[in-house]
């Protein structure tokens, strides 16, 4: 197949040219690219990672076709999928069989292979990543050769690939840990962010998931409380999230050097802003439409360094960088045995920090990323850092036996980039 012009990642921020891009049907096709095609190959899902991970001179490839339902278990509340299915399909897939994600994101547009390979993840103290729900993974590794691996007969590896960036296989299919299908109540109110940052363990703690948005210059924070109920269905109230970045935007554009009048007006609207509370089916609850692009750094902190990174990245925005008008983005996440995970044996404060996809983020996330890395911080995989093997090597435990896992699948360095090189060399 002849290469696309380029290929670029959602925001648009990331390009590549390869020299080949595939879409194989099925996985007997995904095996004889990895065996002939120029490498590096790096495997594409739906381009939401803001990170280098998928530009190759050589083969891209996507999943897309090989998606959709394989089987599901009844007895276990299990259901193995082809890993080119996009979360928003997965969810009607489910639900179409009485099962339902424990968790997840806000975003359902990825693929659930590149949702596990970068550590994607929902909020909830208790609740883990996506990768923490595997039971089963397939996958191709470097030499062409299909792998299986499961929880109980290969517990070591699935800690060693349960994410791995594409960079030990090309994960072809899985099978996921499911709950039965179920309702949730979802709430939004507003509080001020210093009481937010003085409660924040116990506010996080008292709901099944719960998260909150800070607004640059609102002095308020948008808290969401979500909980499983047998009450009746409400249905969701419309979102208004998109009108409200382009109010934020305009009164950046008008008042940016009025910070006091800017102020004024976004913390007079939040406290305006209507309490939210409804109950719906699970697959109508964790989601957002996002319409507006947008680059994103997000770190992940020990719980307890969360308000006070939180703190700082307040002050440094608000006196630094007040072009910055997207909210920022807090949630917490249960540690987990996955050894890549940035949730790796400890429980965690994710913070995310977003800019205008038409304006340049890198000044704002430079100024950021010390404060995240001050406090112990590990970057999200899909999302903006600086950080490279010597650093990884340092916030992972078992970096070292990672990287031997690694060689092993893919010995000839068919899936390395010279993006993931950097990451991966100590």
């Amino acid at each position: 197949m002849n290469a696309p012009h380029t290929w670029s990642n959602w925001s648009g921020y990331v390009t590549a040219r390869p020299q080949r891009f595939e879409t194989p049907e099925t996985v007997e096709a995904l095996q004889e690219i990895v065996k002939t095609a120029p490498g590096p190959i790096r495997v594409v899902g739906s381009g939401h990672s803001f990170t280098p991970l998928v530009p190759s001179d050589g083969t891209i490839l996507s999943l897309d076709h090989i998606e959709g339902l394989m089987s599901h278990d009844d007895e276990h509340c299990r259901a193995t999928v082809r890993a080119g299915t996009k979360l928003g399909n997965l969810t009607k897939i489910l639900d179409s069989v009485g099962q339902a994600l424990a968790n997840m994101g806000d975003i359902d547009k990825q693929s659930i292979g590149g949702a596990l390979g970068t550590a994607t993840h929902g909020t909830g103290s208790t609740l883990g990543a996506y990768h923490t729900l595997l039971h089963h993974i397939e996958l191709v590794d470097g030499r062409g050769e299909r792998r299986v691996f499961t929880r109980e007969a290969d517990g070591e590896m699935m800690n060693a690939i349960g994410v791995s960036l594409g960079a030990f296989g090309i994960v072809s299919a899985v099978t996921l840990n499911n709950l039965p299908t179920y309702r949730m109540r979802k709430r939004r109110w507003v509080l001020p962010i210093g009481d937010m940052i003085a409660n924040f363990q116990s506010m996080m703690k008292a709901h099944r998931s719960a998260e909150f948005y800070f607004v640059p210059y609102s002095g308020h924070a948008m808290f969401l409380a979500s909980d499983i109920t047998d009450e009746p269905v409400t249905s969701r109230p419309p979102e208004d999230d998109e009108d409200g970045l382009k109010t934020l935007k305009l009164a950046r554009n008008l008042l940016k050097w009025f910070p006091w009048m800017r102020r004024k007006l976004i913390s007079d609207a939040m406290r305006k802003l209507p309490r939210e509370d409804y109950v719906e089916n699970w697959l109508k609850v964790y989601t957002s439409d996002r319409q507006t692009r947008f680059n994103e750094m997000e770190y992940h902190l020990p719980i307890e360094e969360g308000p006070k990174a939180l703190a700082e990245i307040i002050e440094l925005t608000e006196k630094r960088f007040p072009e910055v008008y997207f909210p920022m983005e807090v949630r917490t996440v249960a540690a987990d045995e996955i050894w890549l995970s940035p949730f790796y044996k400890r429980q965690t404060c994710s913070i995310a920090i977003h800019h205008d996809a038409a304006e340049d983020p890198i000044a704002f996330q430079r100024a950021a990323e010390p404060i995240f890395r001050r406090y112990g911080g590990r970057p999200h995989w899909g999302k903006m850092h600086t950080l490279i093997g010597a650093d990884f090597a340092k916030l992972y435990p078992r970096w070292k036996d990672a990287m031997e896992v690694r060689r092993m699948l893919d010995p000839d360095g068919r899936f390395v980039s010279p993006y993931i090189k950097r990451l991966i060399e100590a």
